[in-house]
């Protein structure tokens, strides 16, 4: 299979990386890279990788498969065109919208397949296959991987548990302006080292204040924007955040979470509305029965998929279709999401 993996932003290339690999493992694939140059200044890829910038190079190389972790694709792009999302953000709304770039969408769980199998019904011109996530896989594969690390911390700090604070960057939603007296009361009152990473959209006067905080706190931690969040989610035994998806990444470890002012309209972790009630929720959220039942719910319904096979799925799935439908030459759309397309990415000839 001739498969085009898609990244018009930085996320993409980590969700897609697991799938890359699997790819090569089975050894059948051709594979070829389309990172946007624009919005992708830096990025780490095999030095091996095919990687091209040019979106008439990726319309040359005619790709069979165009695996998507973003809300566009070139329609004129061969190929079936897969959605297979960016995250687990169910309460934003575009998460939901039905963009109509895509042949099919590959689904993380059950929550989420029967919300698209409604939509598919609707518009009767993409399928649904549920499949698990990409970084699954790559948490499955690696989850041990920090173990000595998080004992080494632990030890250098002689405490008994990891705590990751992970806002979002949005100045609407974010925990940042409120949050800092809680942190500091519970690096008092708890047995933690606190881990502090954020978002890399962050507002620079909010990180270099936290910054300077962490180096009063014995027991805190500041990492830099441009280290991997997932390596210290994997570290930490609890998280707090606001309204930011690495709330669900974290939840499908079956670890318990705490936010401020979520707008989430389903809470499956313990919510806040008051800094001061940080303590009392980290209590609840390690120990009451009702909050763990709501964390395994996540885990049942958002991704149950933790037999690091999803990618293997993905694969067989995008050749399922090709097997009933053949290689669709391009995918119809109306003027408006032409336009975005060439907007967006330009012409290919």
């Amino acid at each position: 299979m001739r498969i085009l993996l898609f990244c018009e932003n930085r996320y993409a290339i980590d969700i897609l990386l697991p799938l890359y690999e699997e790819a090569l493992v089975q050894g059948c694939h051709e594979l070829l890279w389309y990172i946007h140059k624009k919005k992708i200044s830096e990025y780490s890829l095999p030095d091996d990788a095919h990687v091209t910038h040019s979106i008439k190079e990726a319309y040359s190389y005619k790709p069979e498969a165009v695996f998507v972790p973003g809300n566009i694709v070139p329609y004129y792009l061969s190929g079936v065109k897969i959605q297979v999302f960016h995250g687990y953000a169910a309460e934003k709304k575009d998460h939901w919208i039905i963009r109509r770039y895509f042949d099919t969408y590959f689904t993380q769980g059950p929550y989420f397949t029967s919300h698209f199998q409604e939509s598919a019904r609707q518009y009767g011109d993409f399928e649904v296959r549920e499949t698990g996530w990409t970084k699954q896989d790559w948490i499955h594969q690696h989850i041990h991987d920090y173990d000595q690390e998080k004992s080494q911390l632990l030890k250098e700090h002689g405490k008994s548990k990891v705590v990751i604070y992970a806002p979002t960057f949005s100045p609407k939603l974010t925990s940042l302006p409120a949050l800092k007296p809680a942190l500091e009361k519970l690096l008092e009152e708890k047995d933690i080292v606190l881990l502090m990473k954020f978002h890399p959209l962050t507002r620079r006067e909010w990180c270099d204040e936290y910054r300077e905080w962490a180096q009063t706190q014995p027991h805190a931690v500041f990492i830099e924007a441009s280290e991997n969040v997932t390596r210290y989610q994997m570290m930490s035994d609890v998280m707090i955040s606001d309204t930011s998806s690495a709330v669900y990444e974290f939840l499908l470890l079956d670890r318990p979470v705490i936010t401020l002012n979520t707008i989430a309209k389903d809470i499956y972790w313990e919510n806040i509305t008051d800094p001061a009630a940080l303590c009392q929720a980290y209590d609840s959220a390690l120990a009451d029965p009702e909050s763990i039942s709501r964390r395994r719910w996540i885990v049942d319904n958002y991704d149950p998929h933790f037999d690091g096979k999803c990618c293997e799925r993905m694969l067989a799935q995008a050749q399922d279709y090709i097997d009933r439908h053949g290689v669709p030459a391009k995918r119809r759309l109306n003027l408006w999401r032409k336009y975005t397309s060439y907007k967006t990415f330009g012409w290919p000839k």
